[in-house]
């Protein structure tokens, strides 16, 4: 008796990131075992749409969905699929991609869909931030600023997120944060409080190098004020995997956390800022979401060396 085959949904944003996904049809027709899967390829066609075509997916009994786009595309998917049978499967297209690096997924097409084919998969924690799912980091403060200005920059990638990251830090003010936890209360003046699930921003950018997404507890990050010497040494650590030693970084793990601080303004969620209230809740929602995972798991590192040497540039260009 011939076995059922599974079912594969790719959702692609066709106007995330800078790599083409016109060869798409193409590889999934050489590289998906056509006597294993039957596959469909569906467009978004405008902002929600990816969450709208994953939540018909779970309704369908899909066995696998598929974003193919940037973290705001895996975010609208994930966040359908969570509590689901429906895996989630990424092949990163976007400028940043920090859950499917930070589950150690190919950055290459061709190697992304080879994963998807071997049907691997295993089960996750995500986030809820006044009950909108992430799944990699929220933030708040100095944080969300920039995730506001890189959306807004209108240019992409690891050199335009250092640069927004070390220009506005030079006059960005810090805020009041009081943090409630299982143990207390907890206050601190920081440029940013942020929430990791998953280990990076993306682009390798480590804001939580230790956080794991199955063990069911947030990773909190304080970073408090730097000046312009000191700055080199934060971008440094944020890609190095080396924040949690800085002297400006305070941490610690908690299942949820509540927020006060004392004005509205924005927050990200995975990359995506938005405005919220003076008061925050953050909890984490253990093994929620199914997911494809890399069988051979290899992080994609960055290279410190590299890192530094742009940062060291992007300083030089705003000093002069």
């Amino acid at each position: 008796m011939q076995k059922k085959k599974k079912n594969i949904t790719f959702i692609v944003n066709p106007i995330s990131g800078t790599k083409s996904k016109d060869t798409l049809p193409l590889l999934v027709k050489q590289l998906i075992d056509d006597s294993l899967y039957e596959c469909e390829i569906i467009k978004t066609e405008y902002a929600g749409h990816a969450a709208e075509l994953a939540s018909q997916c779970v309704n369908d009994h899909i066995d696998i969905c598929v974003a193919v786009g940037g973290d705001g595309t895996v975010n609208e998917v994930a966040r359908s699929l969570a509590h689901s049978e429906t895996a989630l499967g990424i092949i990163p297209s976007g400028s940043g991609n920090g859950l499917a690096r930070h589950l150690c997924l190919p950055m290459d097409m061709k190697q992304a869909l080879q994963v998807i084919n071997a049907g691997k998969t295993d089960y996750f924690d995500y986030g809820v931030i006044n009950d909108q799912p992430f799944f990699c980091t929220c933030g708040m403060g100095f944080d969300a600023y920039v995730s506001l200005k890189f959306a807004e920059s209108g240019k992409r990638g690891l050199a335009t997120y250092v640069e927004n990251v070390l220009k506005e830090g030079l006059t960005y003010k810090p805020d009041t944060y009081i943090i409630t936890d299982e143990s207390g209360n907890h206050q601190y003046n920081a440029f940013l409080v942020a929430c990791a699930n998953a280990s990076q921003y993306g682009n390798n950018a480590y804001i939580a190098p230790e956080a794991s997404m199955q063990d069911g507890l947030l990773d909190v990050i304080i970073m408090e004020p730097f000046n312009i010497i000191e700055a080199a040494k934060v971008g440094f650590d944020l890609f190095a995997k080396t924040l949690k030693s800085n002297k400006h970084i305070k941490t610690f793990q908690a299942r949820s956390i509540h927020i006060h601080r004392n004005e509205s303004g924005a927050v990200h969620f995975d990359g995506d800022p938005t405005k919220m209230g003076t008061d925050i809740d953050v909890r984490i929602e253990p093994l929620g979401l199914k997911a494809i995972i890399n069988p051979d798991r290899t992080q994609d590192d960055a290279k410190p060396g590299k890192v530094i040497d742009n940062i060291s540039k992007t300083i030089d260009k705003i000093i002069i």
